[in-house]
């Protein structure tokens, strides 16, 4: 089964550059931030699609080999 495929345009218009309120978020994350607007932190795509496509293709190889992946959230 090959990946899904995905633009940075998709992921803007799914609104998946948002990120959580400026005051609760986690300085570990600083490096992912593009900015912010009406204090949510915006993330940054640039870094997010190919990190993205990583998980997508370990996910990938875990259940090819009859693994499973447990999603929390």
């Amino acid at each position: 089964m090959s990946l899904p495929s995905f633009t940075m345009r998709q992921m803007l218009e799914a609104g998946v550059h948002f990120g959580h309120s400026t005051r609760r978020w986690n300085p570990r994350m600083k490096p992912f931030i593009f900015g912010e607007r009406n204090k949510i932190h915006i993330l940054d795509l640039q870094q997010t699609v190919p990190m993205l496509y990583a998980a997508l293709k370990a996910m990938s190889e875990v259940t090819s080999r009859g693994g499973r992946v447990l999603f929390v959230g």
